[in-house]
């Protein structure tokens, strides 16, 4: 037992090694990042619940940094409710990590992708921050095709689960579709129903998949620390006559949201998602 419970003490040391963060040039704070390692390791089940986490002595020694960032990161885990610390400043995982994480992940994919959008939209809560219409800026009016400071509606929207965000969106609708709808109905109806209301039907889907790190805005809306990691959507709609109808960057918590896809060999031998236009 000893010996199992040392060698995971050495595999944790390893993973939590490498080039010492004050030797970096990243934006995000040093405690920050400890505090991102951590939790990760929470959230995968490096860490269980009951397990004691790295003393500040340990973080210190294994990231080359003081005590007052070594403490920050453990007392931002205890704040987000991760973990316990005790006297002697024993760090313990919390019992209230798997609750706080809203257990398994929302789950979406390629295959079906109107599908999920509708129903995701149907089982969640969203909450509408900005609604109106603009003149569309240059990435949008290079992705959709339409003239410089053509107007579009736009909207800036977060999705939540039981309370908890999981999504943060920015979307944009040819003016003729968003017209056909108010913020009220934003709010209630999934925008994939509200085009398909509106007498739009969607032929296919472009979508690009990327990392990006929380800007105080986009933190507090999806409460995240500023810095920590999003996945970063980006989806183009096109009608039924290749017209480019509505753009969305969505930003998602990893801990809430994964996003998956299937890939079939086909008779050339080559590897295509389902479904995938040829």
């Amino acid at each position: 037992m000893r010996k199992a419970l040392a060698t995971k003490q050495k595999t944790q040391t390893r993973a939590l090694s490498g080039m010492p963060f004050a030797g970096g040039r990243s934006p995000i704070p040093l405690y920050h990042r400890i505090y991102m390692i951590l939790r990760e390791g929470i959230l995968n089940g490096t860490y269980q619940v009951g397990e004691i986490l790295p003393s500040e002595a340990e973080l210190m020694s294994r990231f080359t940094v003081s005590r007052i960032t070594a403490r920050r990161a453990l007392d931002e885990l205890s704040d987000e409710g991760l973990v316990a610390r005790t006297r002697g400043r024993v760090t313990q995982v919390s019992p209230r990590a798997i609750t706080n994480f809203g257990g398994a992940p929302i789950v979406a994919g390629i295959e079906g992708l109107m599908a999920n959008l509708s129903i995701i939209g149907r089982q969640t809560n969203v909450q509408v921050f900005e609604f109106g219409y603009v003149e569309a800026p240059d990435l949008v009016s290079n992705e959709m095709g339409v003239a410089p400071r053509e107007i579009v509606q736009r909207a800036v929207r977060v999705r939540s689960l039981d309370g908890e965000p999981f999504s943060l969106s920015t979307t944009y609708v040819l003016e003729s579709i968003g017209r056909t709808f108010d913020q009220s109905e934003l709010a209630v109806v999934p925008m994939i129903d509200l085009i398909a209301r509106s007498g739009t039907t969607i032929g296919y889907v472009s979508q690009s998949i990327s990392a990006t790190i929380a800007d105080d805005v986009s933190a507090e809306r999806l409460r995240v620390q500023p810095g920590s990691p999003l996945l970063k959507l980006r989806r183009v709609f096109y009608d039924n006559g290749d017209r480019p109808v509505y753009f969305v960057d969505l930003f998602y918590r990893p801990d809430r949201f994964e996003y998956r896809m299937t890939l079939s060999r086909g008779a050339d031998n080559r590897f295509r998602l389902d479904g995938q236009r040829t």
